[in-house]
């Protein structure tokens, strides 16, 4: 057994066992990936670690760092009898032929999001030049400004004070020396949407003031999108629920992982389409593919959302980091004005459709979100959950 490995598991004990036509998903690796200065670094920051992230989370940290380390598992199942060593074992095979460069990034990538979900996280820039934010890792490194959602353990659904940190991390992109943009997600998911708690928090001027400072806080954000000026690429890592769905249409490029899905379940919810979505999906998939997607509530796959032209292309989970982020550095490397102007060139013809759209469905929403309708299907919503 690895010794890193070993040491820092060993204080928790397991205790439980646990826009273009699609492009066919690849098979071949990039060998591009945390760097193994990053991977020590992260190995030494687990053990600064305050609260004890859980079994299922340790089982996969100890899982990555063994493929990181010995490649895809190579040693005999451990007796029944033996049940700590038994789920290392089985953690360790399901990650199959993971590369260990991917483990390695998938290694730092978890401990990374482990270490911000304790504090303010700050941006890893090379300048210093950094800035705080509470629910979002930024990062601007060659030449590639990351904007990462970390509410791992709430699926990185968006709070009102996400959005606002949203709008100002796009902003500051949008201005800095970077050449690209990206938005993903810490952990498993990409984003589940709304957080629906922000429902819960009725301000004193009652339903009618929560449902109109709502909406011009979501008039703000979507139109954040509208106007970046810069190529703006979201690689999806898992599912995406929501608004993180439909403003997809108003990024330049997204790529996905196999086993990520895309799902709007605006109608379950008492509530109508916004991001631009009643404009976008249409012009993108055709009005009655988006009908399935927007009204009926349709859940699309990876290879789906590809053929529908959602999504860019579609990766193995297996590689989808490496090869991804090979592709993202050698966009970053483009001559930078070209780029953008480039990008004002497709974009700027429709600009002010997607405003006067991002405008009534705003509109749209405040209506519903006072509506018996919408409060209802919410209460069902809590009432569910309540009852797992």
């Amino acid at each position: 057994m690895a010794s890193g490995a070993l040491k820092l598991l060993s204080p928790w004990r397991i205790i439980r066992l646990t826009r273009i036509p699609c492009v066919h998903l690849h098979t071949t690796g990039a060998s591009m990936g945390a760097t193994l200065e990053d991977f020590n670094r992260a190995k030494d920051q687990l053990g600064t670690l305050k609260k004890d992230p859980g079994n299922e989370v340790k089982l996969k940290i100890y899982a990555l760092f063994k493929q990181a380390t010995q490649g895809p598992c190579n040693t005999s199942k451990p007796g029944m009898l033996d049940f700590v060593n038994k789920a290392k074992w089985d953690a360790w095979k399901s990650l199959g032929s993971v590369s260990q460069d991917e483990a390695r990034q998938q290694y730092v990538d978890l401990i990374s999001s482990l270490l911000a979900a304790e504090g303010p996280a700050v941006a890893a820039s090379p300048t210093g030049g950094a800035k705080a934010y509470e629910t979002l890792i930024v990062t601007t490194e060659d030449g590639i400004a990351t904007i990462r959602l970390n509410r791992p353990q709430k699926k990185n659904a968006i709070t009102l004070e996400m959005y606002n940190e949203l709008m100002d991390a796009l902003d500051v992109a949008g201005k800095d020396d970077s050449v690209i943009t990206v938005i993903t997600g810490s952990g498993n998911y990409y984003c589940s949407g709304n957080d629906l708690n922000n429902f819960t928090k009725i301000p004193e001027g009652g339903v009618d003031k929560m449902a109109k400072d709502a909406g011009d806080l979501l008039l703000r954000y979507v139109k954040a999108y509208i106007d970046f000026p810069k190529p703006l690429i979201a690689v999806v890592n898992g599912p995406a629920v929501g608004i993180s769905v439909t403003v997809l249409g108003l990024f330049d490029v997204v790529y996905a992982t196999e086993s990520a899905t895309f799902h709007t379940p605006f109608s379950q919810l008492g509530q109508s389409p916004e991001g631009c979505s009643s404009y976008t999906f249409p012009t993108i998939m055709g009005p009655a593919k988006a009908a399935e997607v927007l009204l009926f509530n349709k859940k699309l796959t990876a290879t789906q959302a590809c053929e529908l032209g959602l999504v860019t292309e579609v990766f193995p989970d297996s590689s989808f980091q490496s090869e991804v982020w090979t592709r993202l550095k050698a966009y970053a490397k483009l001559p930078p004005k070209s780029l953008a102007l480039s990008k004002q060139l497709i974009r700027g013809v429709e600009k002010d459709q997607l405003h006067a759209v991002n405008v009534t469905e705003v509109e749209r929403l405040k209506e519903r979100w006072v509506s018996d309708e919408c409060m209802q299907a919410i209460m069902s919503f809590f009432q569910g959950k309540s009852k797992l």
